[in-house]
């Protein structure tokens, strides 16, 4: 298995500024967003479940289409999307795990105060402390 797949996925702007997202090498793997930020993060999750997916399955996973080989139309453009798979099937595979810190109590009551998500905060904390790609959950 792979660790890191990068594969090129098209960009499709329709007129209400909706980006549509699908990946030529991955039939079946298409995904959209509110605006071009929003597409490229679903396009990050659609590509590491579908290739979770076909692995899970025996698939073969094919090579990705060079950019360069890929014809855009007026209202497409390609980019290259690329994910972690570890992480991918860690989030698939793994339930979360209940974690007991010990923080003052000052800093409880401001957190508490500022409604703050400790699970959150937390797993970003530890996924930059790592160096690895924080999960969206």
């Amino acid at each position: 298995m792979t660790d890191r797949y990068s594969f090129p996925a098209l960009l499709h702007y329709d007129v209400n500024g909706q980006v549509g997202v699908t990946f030529p090498d991955l039939p079946g793997c298409v995904t959209a967003g509110a605006d071009e930020a929003e597409a490229l993060r679903e396009a990050k999750d659609a590509l590491g479940l579908h290739l979770y997916g076909m692995e899970r399955d025996g698939e073969t996973i094919p090579a990705p289409t060079k950019l360069l080989d890929l014809q855009e139309s007026p209202n497409t453009r390609s980019v290259l999307v690329d994910v972690w798979m570890p992480y991918i099937r860690s989030a698939v595979k793994e339930p979360s795990v209940k974690k007991t810190l010990t923080i003052p109590a000052w800093l409880d009551r401001a957190a508490e105060a500022a409604g703050v998500n400790y699970s959150k905060i937390l797993q970003a904390a530890l996924c930059e402390a790592l160096n690895v790609p924080a999960i969206r959950t």
